[in-house]
C-alpha cells in the first residue's frame, strides 16, 4: 500500500535526481553548494563527479521507497539508519572528492 512516506520519498528522489541530471548532463555547476568559478580548474570533471554522486543519492532514496512500499523489514528502523549512513558517506565523498577539481 502506498503511504505518505513512500510518496514523499518518490518526490524527494525525483527532485534529487533532477538536480543530478542538471549538474551531470547540463553542466549546471552553479547548483553545487560552495561552487567558486575562480577556484575550479576542471568544470566538466566537477560536474560529472558531483552529478554522478547526486544520482547515487537519488537511487538510494528510490531504494528506501521500494523497501518502505514492500515493508520488507517489517517497520524496522534499520532501513533508515542505513539510509542516513549512506547519505552521509556519499556527502563526505562529494566534499572530499570535489577538491580534486580546485586550484590550491
Amino acid at each position: 500500500m502506498v503511504t505518505d512516506s513512500v510518496i514523499g520519498l518518490l518526490v524527494a528522489a525525483g527532485f534529487v535526481g533532477t538536480l543530478g541530471v542538471l549538474i551531470k548532463y547540463v553542466g549546471a555547476v552553479r547548483l553545487i553548494a560552495g561552487y567558486d568559478p575562480d577556484r575550479v580548474t576542471d568544470e566538466e570533471g566537477l560536474a560529472d563527479f558531483i552529478g554522478t554522486n547526486t544520482l547515487y543519492v537519488a537511487a538510494l532514496v528510490l531504494l528506501v521507497a521500494a523497501v518502505e512500499y514492500t515493508d520488507s523489514f517489517g517497520g524496522s528502523d534499520a532501513v533508515w539508519i542505513a539510509f542516513a549512513v549512506g547519505v552521509v558517506v556519499l556527502a563526505a565523498r562529494m566534499i572530499v572528492g570535489a577538491r580534486r577539481y580546485e586550484a590550491s
